[in-house]
């Protein structure tokens, strides 16, 4: 059995188990969701909802966050 295999196994046997998992966070895509979970690694899900309310409605597409650039010290 190969890795892609054995992954199918996996997701199917997980959505068996938790077939409607809820998600706390609040994302408008898939993307916005990836950067919720990276940023729920370092608070709560609550705080994550809080700050990317406002953020989420402008800034949403991985183009948006490059347009932005970097802060400069």
């Amino acid at each position: 059995m190969n890795e892609k295999q054995k992954a199918k196994i996996i997701i199917k046997t997980l959505n068996k188990i938790y077939p409607k998992a809820p998600v706390p966070l609040k994302s408008k895509n898939t993307f916005t969701l990836l950067i919720s979970v990276l940023l729920s690694a370092q608070c709560t899900d609550v705080n994550v909802n809080n700050v990317t309310k406002d953020i989420y409605p402008k800034y949403n597409k991985p183009e948006h966050f490059v347009k932005l650039g970097r802060k400069k010290n």
